[in-house]
């Protein structure tokens, strides 16, 4: 269960559409790496890495690298409410 110091990072970084885009993404994708999701969002490379910074210390990323490549999933063990979101909101968008 989550602390309510954990479960507002998480809404914190929940609430903002370039990162909803990014989970929707990867939900789809699986992995990507930034350059893949900045050129999804349409955003540059460093402003992408900075929203995926926030998802990452929301616990919400996972990140693995791969030769110098930074690649990006969603969390293997996600809260109830990232489950949420992921099955209730990210499906029914464009």
């Amino acid at each position: 269960m989550n602390t309510m110091k954990e479960l507002e990072r998480q809404l914190k970084a929940l609430a903002n559409r370039r990162r909803l885009s990014i989970l929707k993404y990867l939900k789809r994708q699986g992995e990507a790496s930034v350059g893949e999701i900045s050129a999804e969002i349409g955003l540059s490379f460093k402003s992408t890495s900075r929203h995926l910074s926030v998802l990452l210390a929301a616990d919400i990323l996972e990140r693995t690298q791969s030769s110098l490549q930074m690649f990006y999933s969603l969390s293997g063990s996600p809260s109830s409410l990232l489950k949420h979101v992921l099955s209730n909101y990210l499906i029914r968008t464009n």
